[in-house]
């Protein structure tokens, strides 16, 4: 990311974070044995049940999963922004830098949100605020942390709408977002994720609701700030096609648990659960045109009374008795990689 001109001398030097200590020659991002509940009448959902992963400099992480898997969930323990109650991190930790994300007072952690990972969310308009312009939206950031005053703010707000490709950013900037287009609004909000210039970026479905060339547009803007500025970008999605182009590994989630962990190539060449071997099927192929698109028959367990034994083996092809009983472990495979199933190596060879 080009410097920007405006000077703001009040910017990080008063930041409370200043004093600190972050490792930088620690994983950027580090995720270990997350466990987060949600207390209801109906009993304890364990919407994220023992989640770990890193994320490196300049690396792309993609979270892959139906809906209710515990994707969002999961960054949004990152984030420090769950709605308590209902819901309650029951363990593990969350580091940036080598530092314990969980342990740190709320202070603290309303500027980690802000200046080391930021979050974008994935429907904009709802995001955004509709009785403020999205310049006054973005220029908060920079009034609020930075010290800015109302002058530096606006300017900085304009030069980040610019960055992002929005035509004519200093009269937009004086806008609503119901004036924008969804791929506008969706820039709008990468602008105010990179606005202080973190360290991390969450993307929570970014392409939700956008046409087939909007999307491809906003990941690449996301592909190309992430290079300029050594990002670790996370991507939560459920789309294979669109984790397949920018994603160096992912994480498959199921029923809040990670059940794969691979790099992408690995990934899509041999899928070592039959979890992601059902996603792959799944995808529409041009070489099959006119034929029955693959379902995964049933639907994700409900989280207050999961099945014993695996999670996914009333949906699985390669169930057998031992399923039903015994969870299943992360096993290492070879090559670096994980998966939750007693029967990897069969999945594999399939």
């Amino acid at each position: 990311m080009t410097e920007t001109k405006t000077d703001v001398s009040a910017g990080p030097a008063k930041s409370p974070l200043r004093n600190v200590e972050f490792d930088k020659s620690a994983p950027l991002l580090e995720v270990e044995d997350l466990k987060v509940e949600f207390h209801t009448r109906d009993g304890v959902a364990k919407a994220v049940n023992g989640v770990s992963f890193s994320l490196s400099e300049g690396e792309t992480l993609g979270i892959l999963g139906e809906s209710g898997c515990g994707k969002s969930v999961t960054a949004q323990a990152i984030m420090g922004i769950l709605d308590s109650p209902p819901a309650k991190i029951a363990g593990g930790e969350v580091r940036f830098r080598g530092v314990d994300l969980l342990s740190m007072d709320e202070k603290l952690r309303r500027h980690v949100r802000a200046n080391k990972i930021a979050m974008i969310f994935q429907d904009a308009l709802s995001s955004l605020n509709p009785v403020f312009t999205v310049g006054w939206q973005l220029a908060e950031s920079f009034r609020v942390h930075q010290g800015a005053d109302r002058k530096q703010a606006k300017a900085r707000a304009v030069e980040m709408l610019d960055l992002v490709g929005i035509p004519a950013a200093k009269n937009r900037a004086n806008d609503f977002p119901h004036q924008f287009s969804g791929g506008m609004r969706q820039r709008v909000m990468i602008a105010m994720a990179l606005s202080l210039k973190p360290d991390v970026i969450i993307a929570d479905e970014p392409t939700t609701a956008l046409d087939v060339t909007v999307q491809a547009q906003v990941m690449q803007l996301l592909a190309d700030l992430q290079q300029e500025m050594r990002l670790g970008l996370i991507l939560i999605t459920h789309d294979m096609g669109v984790v397949a182009d920018v994603a160096d590994k992912i994480c498959v989630m199921y029923a809040g648990n990670a059940v794969e962990q691979a790099d992408v190539y690995q990934i899509y060449e041999t899928p070592a659960h039959p979890y992601t071997k059902a996603l792959l099927e799944s995808i529409p192929r041009v070489d099959q045109k006119g034929q029955e698109l693959t379902v995964i028959k049933g639907l994700p367990p409900a989280l207050v009374n999961p099945p014993p034994g695996c999670s996914f083996h009333p949906r699985c092809t390669f169930a057998r008795d031992r399923c039903k009983v015994d969870v299943p472990p992360l096993y290492t495979v070879p090559g670096g990689r994980a998966s939750a199933c007693h029967y990897w190596e069969e999945v594999m060879g399939s």
